[in-house]
């Protein structure tokens, strides 16, 4: 399964840009090969729900964030999930004719697309969102008290704007209450 997403400005920079220097350090070997090992196995689950409907890790990104945040503008979302318009196209398409997402037209500006997951959408959301959770829950168990908070801190600062990423997550979480506890 693809599992592409390009950010052709970030592209160019990296295939230009000097090696960091490591300061006389090795790189973090050891947590490079645990963070691709872990998104694997994170997305595997879903993944074997996902392949028996058609779809694929695209699907289940857009999906996902329609879900978290209703009535989310198409532009909103390709900002989210740094793809292309034409991928994005492809995606919703299917996700839209198989009846995962439905599309409405803005109250005030009727040239606006704005997505929402329909019922079947957010059942099939909700079950992979819980397969998910099921594999957080079991290490977070293990690794004890404030270890969410930690690795909440230490996926937010991997991300190029976790001000950004945080306040997105902040505002589903207030979109979309739910009866878990969201870290909120």
């Amino acid at each position: 399964m693809a599992d592409v997403s390009i950010t052709p400005s970030r592209d160019l920079r990296a295939a230009n840009a000097p090696a960091a220097p490591t300061a006389g350090h090795e790189p973090y070997w050891d947590l490079i090969e645990l963070l691709f090992f872990a998104y694997r196995d994170f997305v595997g689950d879903p993944d074997e729900v996902l392949v028996k409907l058609g779809f694929g890790r695209a699907h289940h990104r857009v999906l996902h964030f329609v879900n978290r945040n209703p009535g989310i503008k198409v532009a909103d979302l390709l900002d989210i999930l740094k793809i292309t318009k034409q991928s994005l196209g492809r995606v919703l398409k299917q996700l839209i004719d198989e009846g995962y997402i439905v599309q409405r037209e803005g109250a005030h500006d009727r040239r606006q697309r704005l997505l929402h997951a329909s019922p079947s959408g957010e059942a099939l959301a909700l079950q992979l969102a819980g397969m998910q959770t099921e594999r957080i829950e079991r290490v977070l168990g293990q690794l004890g008290p404030g270890a969410r908070d930690a690795a909440r801190r230490f996926l937010a600062g991997m991300t190029d704007d976790p001000e950004q990423v945080l306040r997105l997550i902040a505002n589903a979480d207030r979109a979309r209450p739910r009866g878990r506890d969201n870290g909120s």
